[in-house]
């Protein structure tokens, strides 16, 4: 059992180049440090002057990650809840158009009169506060800070000044800087100059990094090579950490804990805690590494070039993978590619299909024909968000005979609309910020698929939308085979939909995605992965027959 203290602080930094992995190496430390019985809780500061990523592109920034509490959020954050098993909130995730928006909102207020507004002392004074603001009435053991962006940047400037004053204020605190150590093919030798170059950079603002962490293709680093780094970059020569390229992030935290990166931070910190814990871990990374069953699944979707846009729904394959013994091969296909005449082209050899998340008409027909080849050739179906809400459309065009069904998104003066607008959301004129956001409770129907996955009648899920299902719809859908199996009760609205005559059709309104755990599969996730094994063998067995 750790013992209680006061709460220390690790920032960690990145240089040389951005997405090197800031987030992943600060979600593995946070894993290690909780495996070692401590309390650790994780905060990203973005430097882009929106206040949060909610009015972004997907192109811009990826995927938006939406908390318990309703904050849009870096998807970062998602891999800290991951890794860690902890619920991050809205003071986990500040950008500077937060910060910027506090201070100019007390300006305004009188709480600086007489003073002129400036970056130092103000705006790195918030900066702080949001700092020690977290472990607020939590008693967190440790905080750990990512800095977005890369050392050097203007935008991140304040946050580097203001952690720069944080410890000199505070002795509970330390460095971590993330940097690349590449290797130069031609040369056929390692360069360790980007990374003195980077040090060099920090050092000038006034911080010494405590620990170096160098990304590298494969290891590379020898004894020499850390010695070397460590001698022009002001380490000790047992900081400098090396954390190689690998087939998954989960083997991070090992490959981290293999260079004694928690082992160096709790000295450093003088935390009193046991040896990690990482049994559950080491199991789930060896089922990652040794699967019985290969799937192929198809995701469906207007992103099919960018990855990041669905990086939860992926990662949350491979937690059913694991809990289902199975690899699971995720093809991204872009629904504007899809249409009636090429749909069993595009989708006969997969043994899943799922239509995720998004806005906008765009594509939408292309999902519709997917949703459609689910439905009639049984092939196993999860739709996510607006996944449940171009089914509904599917359904009511081709089994309920609503031949001009359609969404109130894409044909506001319809009579046909089975997805429309909340109530309380037609007089909404803002875009950020104001759409149904974060978890609501769903009542789950007894005998149903939802309810074998979920195996209670009450969940908790998140959200992200702004049209609902429209109930003038529900008597009809209902007399043609679909079961509407989660209720959001207080509003009478439609939170899930499954077919009763399918091996497995299911859809969401909310995002499962955003709540599956390493050690703890999301439900629907693991049981669309579980069918998906059985229209496997279904396949196998009919080509043995063959």
């Amino acid at each position: 059992m750790a013992s209680r203290h006061k709460t220390k602080y690790i920032f960690v930094t990145g240089g040389v180049i951005s997405a090197l992995g800031k987030g992943i190496v600060s979600a593995s430390l946070g894993m290690l440090l909780k495996a070692r019985g401590l309390k650790v809780t994780i905060q990203k500061f973005d430097p882009y002057i929106n206040l949060d990523p909610g009015t972004m592109s997907p192109y811009q920034h990826g995927e938006v990650y939406v908390t318990e509490d309703g904050a849009e959020t870096d998807l970062d954050l998602g891999h800290y809840e991951r890794f860690i098993g902890t619920n991050m909130s809205r003071k986990n995730n500040i950008t500077t158009g937060q910060i910027y928006n506090s201070v100019i909102s007390k300006e305004r207020r009188g709480d600086y009169l007489g003073a002129t507004v400036q970056v130092i002392p103000h705006i790195t004074d918030e900066i702080k506060n949001f700092i020690t603001d977290l472990p607020q009435n939590e008693n967190f053991d440790v905080v750990i800070t990512e800095i977005g962006g890369t050392v050097g940047d203007i935008e991140s400037l304040p946050f580097l000044e203001a952690i720069r004053q944080f410890a000199l204020e505070n002795d509970n605190s330390m460095f971590i800087h993330l940097t690349l150590v590449p290797w130069i093919q031609a040369a056929g030798e390692v360069k360790t100059k980007p990374t003195q170059h980077s040090v060099q950079k920090l050092r000038e603002i006034g911080i010494t990094p405590d620990v170096l962490v160098c990304r590298t293709p494969r290891r590379l680093l020898t004894k020499e090579m850390k010695a070397k780094i460590a001698l022009f970059c002001n380490v000790p020569k047992d900081n400098v950490v090396e954390c190689f390229d690998t087939d998954s992030i989960y083997k991070v935290p090992l490959i981290l804990k293999g260079g004694r990166l928690d082992k160096i931070v709790t000295k450093r910190l003088r935390l009193k805690c046991h040896e990690p814990v990482l049994d559950a871990w080491n199991e789930f990374v060896d089922k990652i590494t040794n699967p019985l069953y290969h799937l192929k699944i198809a995701v469906v979707g207007k992103y099919a070039e960018l990855p990041d846009a669905y990086k939860s729904i992926l990662e949350s394959f491979i937690h059913a993978g694991v809990e289902n013994n199975s690899k699971i091969e995720v093809k991204l296909i872009d629904s504007e590619n899809i249409n009636s005449e090429n749909v069993k082209a595009h989708l006969r050899k997969f043994n899943g299909i799922l239509v995720p998340g998004g806005f906008g008409i765009r594509g939408t027909e292309g999902k519709i024909e997917a949703i459609k080849f689910a439905r009639e050739n049984n092939v196993p179906f999860l739709g996510i968000c607006l996944g449940l809400q171009l089914a509904a459309i599917e359904i009511a065009r081709n089994v309920c005979k609503i031949k001009n069904a359609t969404s109130g998104e894409f044909q506001k003066r319809s009579r046909y609309k089975v997805i429309d607008l909340m109530e309380d959301q037609k007089s909404i004129k803002k875009m950020g910020g104001t759409m149904r956001l974060g978890s609501y409770i769903c009542h789950v129907k007894q005998n149903t698929k939802t309810h074998l996955a979920y195996g209670r009648e009450v969940i908790t899920e998140r959200h992200r939308h702004r049209y609902e299902f429209n109930n003038k719809f529900r008597e009809d859908f209902e007399e043609n085979g679909v079961i509407f199996s989660g209720i959001w009760e207080e509003q009478n609205l439609v939170e899930i939909l499954e077919l009763k005559e399918h091996p497995w059709f299911v859809a969401t309104q909310f995002h499962p995605e955003l709540k599956s755990r390493v050690t703890s599969c999301h439900p629907l996730f693991r049981d669309f992965v579980k069918a998906s094994v059985e229209n496997l063998k279904i396949r196998q067995e009919e080509q043995t027959n063959d």
